[in-house]
Parts: structure tokens; sequence; C-alpha cells
């Protein structure tokens, strides 16, 4: 068979890579798989709670049947939360399925899409997989630099997508700073505004972005409940934006993109406030404790508005895959980072005191 078969930008793709598999580390390294832990992938130490796994039990004898493909009940509850009309909302087999149906909604072969360096890997996947031009900003200070990026927006840019808090480096954007950006943005080009990590922002720094959907028809709010709600397995996420948008992105969307148990589950996270604040405390003490041990390491970081950490590990471009490799090894996984142009670097998820104090002990000793 043609080595040319499909379109070169398609070839082009470097596929994602996602944090390694406990059973796979496991594997390749002859360990005991509950002696492992995985701090790599940005999932809740919690795991999902209680409340969705009674929900899914619940929901297991209608599994012989289609999902309901418009998640009335669902949408019913993030309409309720998020004070919006159930036509602005737009559910996703996690938020990487928002941000993929998104970029087919609006860009055409050929036209641009802006992000910004250091910025979650998908974007660039979904721009390459439409054939579309990638117009990729320089990062200020790890984060987005949004002067620069609406400077970049061209006659042909259909779309931007910003992080906030930006994966995988944790950097945070005041509503001032992008609220100014919205106001500079041309209305034929829509923004999407990916806030996977929104529920671990301080009180100080928590804005109500869905206010800004009232006011900007190009926006496009982007959420899930794989990370501080602990359904990564389930794949659920959702967007928020005006009718004229998501009519566009439900035309895009497969049918039945979210199962029956994922809605079952979602709803009742959604409804768990206890679960979701169990899982903000956590996360501020863990941050704590990374951080005192890399300062106490003599480690350059970056500081942090998710539930990971971007720590520096050494100044060769070898540093990353070698520390990460001698983790490997004692059966720690974090995330290495060299595919985002950063391998002097390694992203550590926030997991449970336990866990972080064994991720410590391993890379005090992969360094010493």
């Amino acid at each position: 068979m043609s080595k040319n078969i499909g379109p070169e930008y398609v070839r082009a793709i470097a596929p994602y890579q996602s944090g390694k598999p406990i059973a796979e580390v496991a594997r390749e390294f002859g360990l005991d798989e509950a002696a492992i832990v995985k701090l790599a992938s940005n999932e809740n130490p919690y795991g999902m709670p209680e409340s969705a796994k009674q929900a899914m039990i619940a929901a297991i004898d209608d599994l012989g049947r289609y999902p309901d493909a418009n998640g009335f009940d669902l949408k019913a509850v993030l309409s309720k939360r998020y004070d919006v009309p159930a036509d602005w909302i737009t559910l996703g087999n996690g938020s990487n399925d928002i941000l993929e149906i998104a970029a087919h909604a609006f860009v055409q072969h050929g036209q641009s899409v802006v992000y910004s360096q250091y910025s979650f890997a998908v974007y660039a996947l979904a721009t390459q997989g439409l054939g579309a031009r990638h117009i990729v900003v320089p990062a200020q200070a790890y984060g987005h630099d949004l002067d620069a990026m609406a400077a970049a927006i061209a006659d042909d840019t259909r779309l931007v997508f910003i992080a906030n808090p930006n994966n995988p480096t944790g950097t945070f954007l005041s509503a001032a700073q992008l609220e100014a950006f919205l106001q500079k943005v041309p209305a034929h080009v829509v923004v999407v505004l990916d806030e996977a990590y929104n529920e671990f922002l301080s009180a100080d720094d928590q804005y109500e972005s869905t206010a800004w959907v009232r006011q900007y028809p190009n926006l496009v709010v982007s959420r899930t409940l794989s990370k501080a709600y602990g359904l990564a397995g389930l794949r659920i996420g959702f967007a928020i934006a005006q009718p004229v948008l998501t009519d566009l992105m439900n035309r895009i969307r497969q049918p039945f993109n979210v199962n029956s148990l994922a809605q079952a589950a979602a709803i009742a996270a959604l409804n768990d406030k206890a679960f979701l604040e169990q899982s903000a405390r956590n996360n501020a003490a863990g941050y704590q404790q990374f951080t005192e041990a890399f300062t106490q390491l003599g480690l350059e970081f970056v500081p942090s508005h998710g539930n990971f950490v971007l720590v520096k590990v050494g100044d060769d471009d070898e540093a990353g895959a070698r520390v990460n490799l001698a983790l490997l090894k004692q059966g720690v996984i974090v995330r290495p980072v060299g595919s985002y142009g950063l391998p002097q670097w390694l992203r550590i998820s926030i997991g449970l005191p336990q866990e972080n104090a064994i991720f410590i002990a391993a890379l005090t000793k992969a360094l010493a």
C-alpha cells in the first residue's frame, strides 16, 4: 500500500502521548502495581466520588439502550449551575472532544488558528488535523502573552485557543487580562477559553467566565469533569456558548458522544460539593508540599494554579528524560514535557500526601 495515503498534514501529525499506565510501568520494570505512584496525568488522587459510583450503579439497568443524545438531565444541572439556557450547552466526550468539535465547526482547511507556545498539545493536534495554519505565539514567563496573541490574529484567523490555568505550565490569567483580550478580538474569530483546571483556583483568583458568554457572542467556555470531579475515565466535558455557536458545534458533535454512565456520574459529581471541597483542600496542601521540597532541593519551578507543578530538573536537554527514567525505576510515574519544547522539565501531578512524599524521596534520590 502506498505510504502517501491520506492528506500530508495528517501524516505529519505526531500522535498524542498520554501518561504511562501503571500496568505498563509494572511490566517494564518488574514492579508491584500496588506500590507504584502515578502523578503523571493530573487525575484526582481520590478517584471518583462515591456519589458518582452509586449513580452509575443505578444507571446500569438501562445500558441496553442508547444514552440520551441531548443529555437533557445533565444539561438541566449545568444550566442551573451556570445560569445559562440549556441550548447554550454542548456536551463532549471529555473537554478534548469539545476542543476538536470547535476546531471542526469554526475553521476551514488553510485558515489559521492562534494559540500560545507551551499550551495544551491538543490545540496543535486539532489545528493540524484540519490542515489549518498554526500561529504559535511565543510564551511570556511560560504563559500566554495576550497582547502578542491579539496582534497575531490574521485576516484568515478563525479560532483562538486559551488555557486558563494553562497546561502544562500552570500559569494563570486574571479576569481583567482576559476581558481586555476579548474586547480586542474581531467578532468573526471564535475564542475557546479552556478552563479544565478552574476548580483549583483560589477564592481570590476565581471569576465567572459564563458572564462573558452573554457579552461576547464569539466566546466558547470549555470545562471538564476529569480533574477536580474525578471522572477522567468516563470522559465527560462541556462547553458554554451562545446558540449561534452551539448550533454549529452540535452539527459536528457525534451522536451519543457522552454515554449513559458518564451522564449519570456527572450529575452526581456536580452536586457533590463536599468531594469538590475535599479535592481543593488536598490540592492546596500538596502544592505547598511540592514547592517547599523543590525550594529545599534548589529546583526552579513555575508557580501553578492547577493540580500540578512544572519543575526544572537539570540544565541539559537530557535532564527531563534522565530523571524521568530514574523515577520510573523507583515506581513513580510523572510527565516528561520534552514534546512541549521543555526537555529540562517535568510536570508533576499533585497526589495524596503520602504519594507526594514518595515522589519527593524518589526525586531526591534521582538527583543525587
